[in-house]
Order: C-alpha cells, then sequence, then structure tokens
C-alpha cells in the first residue's frame, strides 16, 4: 500500500458495514478517505474507532448515489478541494424485498438498478475523468456479490440478482474500454459470499448460515489495491468456510 499513501480515496456507501470497515482500512493505510454517504453523521462516528492520525484522514460527504445531480456535485467538490481522485470503492448498494412481479409501481426495482447499477456506473465515470486529466493510473474497485454469479434461492431479492450480474459485465465492459483507451487504471469486481451487515440482518429469509465479517472485505480491498502495477485482479471471490451457495 505504500504507493497510495496520501493518495485520495473515495467510498461510497461508507455510513455503515463493508463500506465503514473499507473507509476504516484505506485511512488507516495513509490514504485521504473520502466517505459518502445518505447518513454522513455515521462517517463521522468512526473517527473515534481510529488513532488520532488515520482519523484525521477521514471526511464525510453527503451523497445519493441513485441520483445523477448528487454525483455530479460531489465529486466535482472532491476535485476542487482534494485535487482528484486515486481510487475509488465502488460499495454502495441496496435491496429491496419485491419480485419482478410485484403489485407496485415498480419504484423498488428502480431504486435498485439506479443505485446498484447506474450509480455504479457514474460514480465511475467521474472518477476516471479525474484520473485521466492527472495521467494518474488509479484503481476502481466494484463490490460485487456471489449474487453476480449466479442467481440464487433467496425469496424477493430477484431483481437484486440482476443488478449484481449487471455489475459483473459492466467490470468486464470497463476494462475493455480502458485497455482500449490505453489506461493502466485498473478495475476490480470483488463479490463476497453473505456478510454480517444491517442489510442481511433486516431479510425475512435470515437464516443461520456462514458469514463473512465486515473486515473480510476490506482486507480484499487492501490486497488488490496492493498488487504491482502490472498486475489487475479482475474478479476476487470470498466466502465463508461452509458457505452452500
Amino acid at each position: 500500500m505504500n504507493q497510495w499513501q496520501g493518495k485520495v480515496a473515495v467510498v461510497t456507501g461508507a455510513s455503515a458495514g463493508i463500506g465503514a470497515a473499507i473507509a476504516r482500512e484505506l485511512a488507516k493505510a495513509g490514504m485521504i478517505t473520502i466517505g459518502l454517504a445518505r447518513r454522513p453523521e455515521k462517517i463521522l462516528e468512526l473517527k473515534n474507532l481510529l488513532p488520532e492520525d488515520a482519523s484525521q484522514r477521514i471526511h464525510a460527504v453527503r451523497c445519493d448515489v441513485s441520483k445523477r445531480e448528487d454525483i455530479r456535485k460531489v465529486f466535482q467538490e472532491i476535485q476542487d478541494k482534494h485535487g482528484g481522485i486515486d481510487v475509488l470503492i465502488n460499495n454502495a448498494g441496496v435491496v429491496k424485498q419485491t419480485t419482478l412481479f410485484a403489485d407496485d409501481d415498480g419504484q423498488p426495482l428502480q431504486e435498485i438498478l439506479d443505485t446498484n447499477v447506474l450509480g455504479l456506473t457514474l460514480c465511475s465515470r467521474e472518477a476516471l475523468k479525474s484520473m485521466k486529466a492527472r495521467d494518474t493510473n488509479g484503481h476502481i474497485i466494484h463490490i460485487n456479490s456471489i449474487a453476480g454469479h449466479k442467481v440464487l434461492q433467496f425469496p424477493h431479492m430477484n431483481m437484486y440478482a440482476a443488478s449484481k450480474f449487471a455489475v459483473t459485465a459492466i467490470t468486464e465492459t470497463m476494462r475493455n474500454e480502458l485497455r482500449e483507451m490505453g489506461s493502466k487504471v485498473k478495475v476490480t469486481s470483488i463479490s463476497p459470499g453473505v456478510v454480517k451487515t444491517e442489510i442481511v440482518a433486516g431479510l425475512d429469509d435470515h437464516r443461520d448460515f456462514p458469514k463473512l465479517e465486515c473486515e473480510d472485505i476490506a482486507a480484499a480491498v487492501l490486497y488488490v489495491l496492493g498488487t504491482p502495477p502490472h498486475v489487475q485482479v479482475h474478479e476476487l471471490t470470498i466466502k465463508p468456510v461452509g458457505e452452500q451457495f
């Protein structure tokens, strides 16, 4: 991680769970870490869990990545205040318990796609603009899911899997486009199995099966960031021992 000392990392969905764990570890590793969330006050609470030097590197910004205007405004503010973006962790994601054929107005399905797919894509686009403008060999990391590779038997989570399959395809598309540009910016998809988070705890079908800790995913982020310039981890799958999926 020495190459990232003092560099700027943006973590979406950083108020809790995986995003909070990633933000903590990046700040401890020496990165200026900007957490985006709809609840920025939760990010500020992370400061109390960190050594003083690391806590000073944590910054909280309110942003709803399902809203294009929020993304444009916030990324411009980061550019103006911090001089650019070197690492983007696309962690923000939502799960809505619904079905494809639910008798509603389709709003839950739209929210999943706006956050998990379009938000991730637009944040990546804004980060890449910053990296290209400064000729920086940055890194974009998507927190995907094993549900992005196989449809799991979780009732009422149908569109979630579709959104994560899209992330898998977007990762490959980004890699192809970056290669065609001649860019050295890396893109990585990290696909965890079930992780102990607020989202999982809130599911109706919250069965007792093996789960990963949020810190396990943060460790994976540091691993892929720590690879040498000629190495790109394209897909990293992490499962708890004994997982059935």
